[in-house]
């Protein structure tokens, strides 16, 4: 087989990064400037190999993994640039789906559920290397809640932008332990931030107009830069920096 001349290729690559993004109402923009274009890089090289997306994903558990290792070991450079590796393999398995025509309900289940393994891993070893175990078990819980929160607000402006987002897809196989593990983690979080959502509405007398002002694109602004990448290359900065516990109470003003 004749291999394509260098500038074809070339020339896919626009609209294979733009097929691979992930649609989102608001950038966030440690992730869109550059740990995206990173994970491209990582998508453009696994592609013709055909991968396994979950693959990439269990990779970036086992980097995340890893890192909270470093860190309970005190190799807190090591660990800062672990989280980095993670993340960009965490933008990567999305988008390697995404490129492939591959998105599937186990990755998706699988997605969330392994970023809330790596997170109590990493607020595990937070604690034992300062000490401060009630703080960092706190931390965890903020920033479980404040990424929930930027999750549902999103899902909710796009509805109320008549944008179809199914947050449980149908699932099936294996997909379907780990669907089932979702409704017992998140679906309470997403019910509780609906109904808070439902009843500021109510108050405010829920017409469409109402409904659309409240889901605002500022709000959403600064909520997606509370997201996991940008979480994680804060902490890499602690981390670099020798500040850890720093980030604990970094996650605690967010």
């Amino acid at each position: 087989m004749t291999p394509r001349p260098t500038t074809a290729l070339a020339a896919e690559q626009p609209k294979l990064f733009a097929r691979s993004r992930k649609r989102t109402p608001r950038p966030e923009y440690v992730c869109d400037t550059v740990f995206r274009p990173l994970a491209h890089l990582v998508v453009v090289a696994l592609l013709p190999l055909r991968v396994p997306p979950v693959a990439v994903l269990l990779a970036g558990t086992a980097t995340g993994l890893v890192a909270a290792f470093a860190i309970g070991g005190e190799h807190l450079v090591l660990a800062a640039v672990l989280l980095q590796m993670k993340t960009v393999l965490d933008n990567a398995d999305g988008q390697l789906a995404r490129a492939s025509g591959r998105v599937s309900a186990l990755g998706r289940y699988l997605d969330s559920e392994s970023d809330l393994l790596v997170n109590a891993a990493l607020f595990a070893a937070l604690g034992y290397l300062t000490g401060r175990y009630v703080l960092a078990a706190v931390a965890f819980v903020v920033l479980t809640l404040v990424l929930s929160v930027d999750f549902n607000l999103s899902v909710l402006y796009r509805r109320e932008h008549d944008e179809q987002v199914d947050v449980m897809p149908p699932a099936c196989g294996v997909a379907r332990f780990f669907a089932w593990i979702y409704r017992g983690v998140y679906a309470p979080h997403d019910r509780l931030i609906e109904g808070f959502v439902e009843r500021r509405l109510e108050r405010l007398g829920g017409s469409c107009a109402t409904r659309v002002a409240y889901h605002d694109r500022a709000t959403l602004s600064i909520l997606a830069n509370f997201g996991l990448s940008t979480q994680l290359a804060v902490l890499g900065a602690c981390l670099v920096l020798g500040r850890p516990e720093a980030y604990l109470w970094l996650v605690l003003a967010c």
